[in-house]
């Protein structure tokens, strides 16, 4: 009896052994299994995730035809701003028809035609001539095609839906205000003489930039603190066409010989933008010997920062094109989508058929102290570029 028992004890005991072999195994395999289960249902929800954001952009711009319209490919700015627009766009889902006009008012015309007829259901322009795009902005109005003023103001159509632009009102006071404490002004005893540049009389902007720097400027050429050498103030003489760089470094070396080949010291040169300022800093070059003036600019071209660390330009003005796209694929989308656009501007922009409700973005001074954080940290330029 003993015998069995301790036989039966025996059995007993290896058969909780198993038991509990047994346990550990299935214990562990819900683990493992839970685990994988886990990252699956990561992966997927990763994979759905991305997913609805391919869906969400596909819905979003829902291969919708775009035509943008810019002036040229000559000047820096104007690239920039077709690549950003043509990115923004197309990363939200819309097809772009991206045109650049060479600064042919004809050819530009042409390119807005060919886009409404190849089927696109909104149009961004940057106008060559604000007042010359009246046939194809009819046909555009005709058949329901929404139309984005970009930069440019289109003037003297109700075919015009929204502008964005920056504060152009603003981007000329802020230069004649840097010339103000530039030059000390305010404590100034003895007079400073400064020369007059503007861009293109076709464009509306020149209007806001030379406006706002005079608003700034005047009362101190009327009370003799600032004097004009050359005695050209008014708008009309002052303006080069095209923003070309090469007219205004014309212009610039006619009023060097007529006032101040004699030693007579240029003190600063208001430009309303670098185009216009590298043509001065060229003429300032091979035919100035005096003490170098304070020269205001707009756009941050790299020619003109390059310009700028070498000492030929005090300031620039900095409009981010990456910041004016982005508010405009905004506009686009919700114009797509039947709403209206986000405006910050229903008093300033007048096209000659009524005030044109406006986005407005703001623009900053860059100067060698701060163009680091302004264009190469944010990302507009690398520093190699600017070398």
């Amino acid at each position: 009896m003993k015998r069995k028992f301790l036989a039966a004890a025996m059995a007993l005991a290896l058969t909780a052994g198993m038991l509990s072999g047994c346990g550990s195994s299935t214990s562990s395999a819900p683990e493992n299994k839970e685990t994988q289960t886990t990252a699956a249902a990561t992966t997927e929800a990763a994979k759905a995730a991305e997913t609805k954001a391919e869906e969400t952009k596909a819905t979003k711009g829902n291969g919708t035809l775009v035509g943008v319209a810019m002036p040229t490919k000559d000047l820096q700015r104007w690239n920039q701003d077709g690549t950003n627009m043509k990115k923004e766009l197309e990363d939200a889902g819309y097809k772009v028809d991206l045109q650049y006009a060479s600064n042919d008012v004809q050819t530009q015309v042409s390119q807005v035609e060919n886009m409404i007829s190849n089927g696109c259901q909104i149009l961004v322009i940057a106008s060559i001539d604000g007042s010359s795009l009246g046939e194809p902005l009819s046909q555009a109005k005709a058949m329901g095609i929404p139309v984005i003023s970009y930069d440019r103001l289109i003037m003297n159509s109700d075919a015009v839906t929204y502008y964005a632009t920056f504060d152009n009102y603003k981007v000329g006071q802020k230069q004649g205000e840097y010339l103000v404490e530039a030059l000390d002004l305010e404590k100034a005893t003895e007079p400073k003489n400064i020369e007059l540049f503007t861009g293109d009389p076709a464009d509306n902007n020149c209007n806001f930039f030379f406006g706002g720097a005079m608003d700034v400027l005047k009362k101190y050429i009327d009370s003799g603190k600032l004097v004009v050498k050359s005695g050209q103030t008014a708008f009309e003489q002052v303006a080069t066409a095209n923003w070309d760089s090469e007219k205004s470094q014309n212009r610039m070396d006619t009023i060097i010989a007529g006032n101040y080949s004699d030693g007579t010291v240029l003190d600063a040169v208001l430009c309303s933008n670098d185009s216009t300022a590298l043509g001065v800093e060229n003429a300032l070059a091979s035919s100035y010997t005096g003490k170098y003036p304070v020269i205001t600019g707009q756009d941050c071209d790299i020619a003109n920062v390059k310009n700028m660390l070498q000492g030929k330009q005090a300031m620039s003005i900095f409009k981010d094109t990456r910041t004016l796209a982005s508010q405009v694929v905004k506009m686009v989308d919700s114009v797509m989508q039947g709403g209206e656009a986000e405006i910050n501007d229903t008093k300033s922009y007048d096209n000659g058929t009524g005030i044109i409700p406006t986005y407005l973005c703001d623009p900053v001074v860059v100067t060698v102290d701060n163009y680091k954080d302004m264009l190469i940290t944010s990302g507009y330029y690398t520093e190699d570029q600017l070398k």
